[in-house]
Formats: structure tokens, C-alpha cells, sequence
């Protein structure tokens, strides 16, 4: 890569104008790739002030550590005055102690009570993520009056095209964007041409929730007001997305049954990997043991002369196809309880809608497993090999119709009790299906086989 190059040869004079005009995402993504660690104040230095500060929000946190050690104060202030607050706040929440003990000093005391007052808020809430740098406005003011004053505060504002209109306590009155004021007469006032349907949430709010709604809603910005309806921040739709993308990972690792992290996979040691990905193996270790029991319970049925071997044969089979059925279910379930599309209220229609998909599935799946056993493993030629035949397929209907059940409902019943619904997906439900499966399949070896 050329900058690399231009780099390593200390050629800064043609460096400068080629990293001036890049985007920030672009170059965070070149300092992942600087392999000298000496280099990476370097570069840093050379970047315009501004581009600087959006280069330093977009790098990941180790980066982030790494060139707060090497910047000395004068320089990591003026980062941290370029920075917008929630970013601040961010960055505050990943450092260690001694890292943010240093971004801190460098802070000025408005800065600090603001840091102060944002962490004070749970880490799920919708006041964790928020930022206090919005413009507000007053509705006697006419549009003349209120573009002089985004000339004179936007400079340190987040976003200015959205505006808020508040009284003199702070209560939230509605809303103007830049389109409103542009199209308007410059001696309108802002309460003729506000819109005072404003869509907002609360600081308590879930940070998910209100992130979704800026996806649902288009919005660049939402505001978020206190219990007395008083503005007290907004949430950009980057920090939604952000909030969304975090949410969604941690969603997937819990589904594959490893305990969520912060860091990238790449970044992330073997021992921790292993040490996130350990208790809930040891956990279906235990409950797979269930199966064991069983097929140990019916070992006479199983070992059945000729009848045994294909009888346990098929045992993968169903267990296999029942996990992947109640994995379908449950990955569908906990995707439109996330989308806020299904709710516990439409647990029957769930249920229903369900019950139905597993009569169709089964029916057909048991339909081929019966011919596949009976032609394809040659049980067409042995003594009483239709009825073997009928006893897995028959099974394998019983399975899936019970796994798509379990996969749709356990997750209902997690929100219900307000436990993660992606806990309980995968891992658990394989497992319960597995035992469900085994005790089904053996129950009718035993019912139409237990004469012969």
C-alpha cells in the first residue's frame, strides 16, 4: 500500500496530502495494518486536527490504548476536545483505569460533569448512549433568529439537521429540520412551523429498543427526555447502528452457545476463547447424559437381533433432524421477538401457526424416511421390515411435530420471564430434542416391535 510505503520511507512531505484526503473509516482501517508500533503516533501526528479526532473514534480499543500512551498531553487534548461527547463517554467505558484517568485530566470540568452524569445512566439505557450536543431552540423565535443561532453553536454540535424546540425549563415543545427552516419565511415563527408530534424515548428506556425504532422511523437523531418530559439528549442513528450491530453479535454468540465478548475474534486470546466457549459445553455434557440413560434403558429393544442394528442405525438421523427442526423454529421465533414482530401475546397463534408447518414437515419427511428405510437399507427383504420402517418414520413425524413446538416456545417463554430468549435457543433446545427424540423413538420400538 502506497501510505505504508510513504510511510516507511519517512516521506511525510507526499504522506500528508494523500492521508488529508481520505476518510476516517478508511484510515482507521490503515493503522490496523501499520506492523511497527512506533509508526502509528507518527502517521497520527500528521493528520489534520479534525480528521484526526474522526480517525481516532472509528479505531478499535486496543489501538485507541495504544496511541493514548504515546500522545503526550498536549496532543491527547487536543483529541479529546475534537471529540463529540458520546464518543467520549465510549471511550471512557473501554479504556482501563489508569487510560481513563488520562483522558480525564485532559477533559475540561463541563466535560467531566457531563461524562459523569451519562455514566450514571444502566449500560442498556438509552441515556448511556446519548449525546447532550443538539441544538435546541425556542418557539418565539422566528427562522432568522434561529439559523444565527445553528451558525453559532453547531460548530460543536452532533447533528444540525434535526433541531429541537423547548420551553424554558427544557421541556420538549417539538421539532424543526433544516428543510423546514429553509423553506420558511425568515419571520415565521419556529411555533407556526415546528411539528409538535414528536416521536421520543426516555432515559430508561431499553438502548436496543430505541435503536430499532430510529431504523423503523428513518430518523438521523432521537430524542430522549427525562421522567418531566424535559430534553435532556438525543441518539444518533451511527450510535443505533452501533448499538444494533453489538446487540446482534452478542445475540449469535449466545445462540452458538459461547459467552458474548467485547473483542474482535482475531483479537481475542485461545484461553479466553476457550474459557467463553467452556461452561455452556460442560453444561449440555451433563444433560446429554440423559440420552445415554435412556438408550441404556431400552438396550433389550435396541439390540434386537437383525431389528437392533438398523434401529440404531437411524438414531443420528432423527436426533439430527429434529435439532435442525427445532434450531428452524427457534431462529425464527427469537428474530421476530427481536424485530418486535411476534410478542408473548401471540403465543397461540405461535403454536398454531407452528403446529401446522410440523404436520406438513413431518408428514412429508416421515413419508421419504419410510421409503429410504424400507428400499434404500433394504428392509423390504426382511421379515416384518415394513413395520421396523414404519416405526422410525412414524418416529421421525412424532420428533419434528415436537421440536418445531419447542423451538417456537421456549423462546416465548424466556421473554415471558424476562431471560434472554437467545440463551435458551440452539444449544438447549438441541439437547431437549435429542432426549424428546430418543424417548419417542424407543417408546414405539417397544410398542409395535416389544412381540416379535
Amino acid at each position: 500500500m502506497e501510505i505504508l510505503q510513504l510511510l516507511s520511507e519517512r516521506k511525510f512531505a507526499a504522506l500528508k496530502p494523500l492521508v488529508a484526503a481520505m476518510n476516517a473509516t478508511d484510515l482507521a482501517e490503515i493503522f490496523e495494518k501499520i506492523e511497527n508500533e512506533q509508526d502509528v503516533p507518527v502517521l497520527f501526528r500528521i493528520l489534520p486536527k479534525d480528521l484526526a479526532a474522526e480517525t481516532f473514534v472509528e479505531m478499535d480499543g486496543e489501538l485507541k490504548e495504544q496511541l493514548i500512551k504515546a500522545l503526550n498531553d498536549k496532543e491527547l487534548r487536543a483529541v479529546m476536545d475534537e471529540l463529540f461527547l458520546d464518543d467520549t463517554v465510549d471511550l471512557i467505558e473501554e479504556m482501563p483505569a489508569v487510560v481513563v484517568k488520562r483522558v480525564l485530566a485532559q477533559s475540561d470540568k463541563k466535560t467531566r460533569e457531563y461524562i459523569n452524569l451519562i455514566l450514571q445512566y444502566p449500560k442498556d439505557s438509552a441515556g448511556s448512549v446519548m449525546t447532550i450536543e443538539f441544538v435546541s431552540l425556542r418557539k418565539d423565535m422566528t427562522v432568522e433568529q434561529a439559523f444565527e443561532r445553528i451558525r453559532k453553536t453547531a460548530i460543536d454540535k452532533e447533528t444540525i439537521y434535526t433541531c429541537y424546540v423547548t420551553d424554558q425549563t427544557k421541556r420538549l415543545l417539538g421539532l424543526v429540520t433544516a428543510k423546514d427552516l429553509l423553506l420558511a419565511e425568515k419571520d415565521a415563527l419556529l411555533g407556526d412551523i415546528m411539528n409538535e408530534n414528536v416521536i421520543y424515548a426516555h432515559t430508561s428506556d431499553d438502548k436496543e429498543d430505541v435503536a430499532r425504532k430510529i431504523a423503523d422511523y428513518g430518523f438521523l437523531a432521537l430524542p430522549i427526555v427525562d421522567k418531566e418530559m424535559r430534553l435532556v439528549g438525543i441518539v444518533t442513528v451511527d450510535d443505533a447502528m452501533t448499538v444494533l450491530e453489538e446487540e446482534n453479535t452478542e445475540d449469535f454468540e449466545k445462540i452458538a452457545a459461547v459467552v458474548p465478548t467485547d473483542k474482535p475474534y482475531l483479537k481475542t486470546n485461545a484461553w479466553r476463547i476457550c474459557v467463553n466457549r467452556l461452561p455452556w459445553l460442560l453444561i449440555l455434557l451433563v444433560s446429554a447424559t440423559f440420552s445415554g440413560l435412556i438408550i441404556s434403558a431400552n438396550e433389550a429393544t435396541l439390540n434386537m437381533p437383525i431389528y437392533g442394528i438398523v434401529l440404531t442405525a437411524c438414531m443420528p438421523m432423527l436426533m439430527g433432524t429434529g435439532g435442525n427442526a427445532g434450531s428452524q423454529a427457534s431462529a425464527m421465533i427469537i428474530r421476530g421477538i427481536a424485530l418486535d414482530e411476534v410478542r408473548f401475546s401471540d403465543f397461540w397463534r405461535v403454536v398454531w401457526k407452528e403446529l401446522r408447518v410440523s404436520v406438513l414437515l413431518g408428514g412429508i419427511l416421515s413419508v421419504a424416511c419410510f421409503l429410504k428405510t424400507l428400499f434404500l437399507d433394504g428392509l423390504y427383504a426382511v421379515q416384518n421390515g415394513a413395520l421396523v420402517a414404519l416405526v422410525i418414520s412414524v418416529s421421525m413425524f412424532a420428533t419434528v411435530l415436537f421440536a418445531k413446538l419447542i423451538g417456537a416456545v421456549l423462546p416465548l417463554l424466556a421473554k415471558k420471564c424476562k431471560l434472554d430468549p437467545a440463551v435458551v435457543a440452539s444449544p438447549f433446545i438441541t439437547t431437549l430434542v435429542d432426549v424428546l427424540s430418543l424417548t419417542i423413538y424407543c417408546a414405539f420400538a417397544v410398542w409395535f416391535l416389544g412381540g416379535i
